[in-house]
């Protein structure tokens, strides 16, 4: 379609293209095509020409070329993004504005200088005004955009909250969803499908200025409660690290937990204690194990180590913060137990095996530290501990690592029952009375999958005491890569 003559004045503000390219579903679209509905709507607001419907179908139109940066590329400009935040963010109909601020989000997801022309052109103020907005689509639109505006862009968030309140419009956000859902963890209105875009693009916010700008933190603190509420009665998806809820853990992890949880004797738990309420202490947290065990379970590995660290850490934190009781309680959910005893500890399928083998796993550098890192502090960060609790096997690497002295002769384990520290394995930790081979019988051979395991467990193992430098040790794993002595299997 050839591009409409521009009216006096307004000549050279587009550079046509006149390359014609694809554009997904809707086809051919040529680039000379957006600059003639740009300068139709650009003309709409000089003299109010269109009507409204001629006016949405002009941004729907625009819309579908946003999608593509090479067919949008006259929205890039200062113009261009003068005429679509004009029409998003001024006085228009909502589904007017709606359409231009899709437009917009588009634009500047794909363009990264066309944030800073958007905050350049003074809109970013009328932005975070609309963030007060109750409606669902008004609170995903600019959600949007104010995240995209976190990276690259010289907006300063910390004067935009005291002008406009931005940190109050996202709590009452958040507090909106909280409300939406029961104790069933099912919507108490019938709410359209925007409900958990519109929540996870403000959660998502809500992470980055919390990341960006920690003085920003204190003001949150009105959303730990209707978030840990979100946490609790959200439906759980298979498996449980995915959106939403690893958007609504992301939230809670920047933020300062430690009011909510010293609070004095309260009158209402839901008030002043949500992450250990009055009534039953233990809720919170045993909601994120049963998550976390779920994710250790039920993720496949390729994508655990980025789902689960941040979960881990809130675990971490919420043991730092809870009292001798509650710590009792999380040692016994997190740590092996005697019925995990009667085999080399990390073979079996409780959530302390999972631990174990997540802790040396070469595929999971993130999730293994961290993992490491809350076994450790379960054990009241004392090395010996840390060797009666999991095995020397299991805690050597870690504290060889960490420069921690340890004694060799730590043995047994915190629940080992009434055999003591001399009933127990110190290497394995298991009971010396269930190894086999004690009564003189052969053990059976370990299976294929097990010592594929070892070996992994050994590499880990030597790759950490390798980079101490106290030691100098050659892996034998790696040596045997090296000399070719493994068989790549399919």
């Amino acid at each position: 379609m050839p591009s409409m003559p521009h009216q006096a004045g307004t000549r050279g503000r587009y550079r046509a293209h006149p390359r014609r390219l694809e554009n997904g579903a809707d086809g051919v679209v040529d680039t000379n095509e957006v600059d003639r509905l740009l300068q139709e709507l650009e003309w709409n607001l000089e003299g109010a020409r269109s009507s409204l419907r001629e006016q949405e179908a002009l941004l729907a139109r625009l819309k579908v070329c946003s999608r593509d940066a090479r067919t949008a590329r006259p929205m890039f400009t200062d113009k261009g993004i003068e005429i679509l935040s004009k029409y998003g963010l001024n006085n228009h109909t909502l589904s007017t504005s709606h359409e231009a601020l899709r437009c917009l989000a588009n634009v500047l997801l794909l363009n990264e200088s066309s944030r800073q022309i958007f905050a350049d052109l003074g809109f970013v103020s009328k932005a975070a005004e609309r963030l007060k907005s109750e409606n669902r689509d008004d609170e995903f639109l600019i959600s949007r955009i104010l995240l995209l505006l976190t990276y690259k862009t010289n907006v300063n968030f910390e004067e935009l909250t005291e002008r406009h309140d931005l940190t109050g419009s996202i709590n009452e956000h958040i507090a909106r969803h909280a409300k939406h859902l029961d104790k069933k963890g099912r919507s108490e209105s019938q709410s359209g499908p925007m409900e958990e875009v519109a929540m996870v693009e403000t959660l998502k916010l809500m992470f980055n200025l919390t990341h960006h700008y920690p003085s920003l933190i204190a003001r949150f603190q009105p959303a730990i409660e209707p978030l840990i509420d979100l946490l609790l009665h959200s439906p759980l998806p298979t498996p449980p690290l995915q959106p939403p809820i690893t958007y609504i853990i992301n939230a809670l992890l920047n933020l300062d937990l430690a009011p909510a949880s010293q609070s004095p004797e309260p009158t209402s738990e839901a008030v002043t204690s949500p992450l250990f309420p009055h009534a039953n202490p233990t809720k919170v947290v045993d909601r994120m194990i049963f998550i976390f065990n779920g994710a250790l379970k039920d993720t496949p590995e390729r994508d655990l180590d980025a789902a689960a660290a941040p979960l881990c850490t809130l675990l971490r934190r919420a043991y730092e913060l809870a009292d001798p009781e509650t710590k009792a309680w999380m040692r016994g959910k997190l740590l092996p137990q005697e019925r995990d005893r009667d085999q080399p500890l990390g073979k079996g399928e409780s959530l302390s095996s999972r631990l174990l083998r997540m802790s040396c796993s070469p595929g999971l550098p993130t999730l293994r530290e961290n993992v490491s890192c809350l076994l450790f502090e379960l054990s009241d960060k004392d090395a010996e501990m840390l060797v009666r609790n999991i095995g020397y096997g299991y805690a050597s690497g870690f504290l060889a690592t960490h420069s921690i002295e340890f004694s060799v002769n730590a043995t047994g384990g915190r629940n080992v029952g009434s055999e003591g520290e001399n009933g127990i394995n110190p290497v394995t930790g298991q009971r010396l009375s269930a190894e086999e081979g004690r009564d003189g019988s052969e053990g059976q051979e370990m299976s294929e999958e097990e010592k594929e395991r070892e070996a992994e467990r050994l590499f880990v193992l030597f790759e950490r005491l390798r980079a101490t430098g106290v030691v100098d040790v050659v892996n034998p794993v790696q040596k045997a890569v090296d000399e070719g002595r493994f068989e790549e299997v399919s």
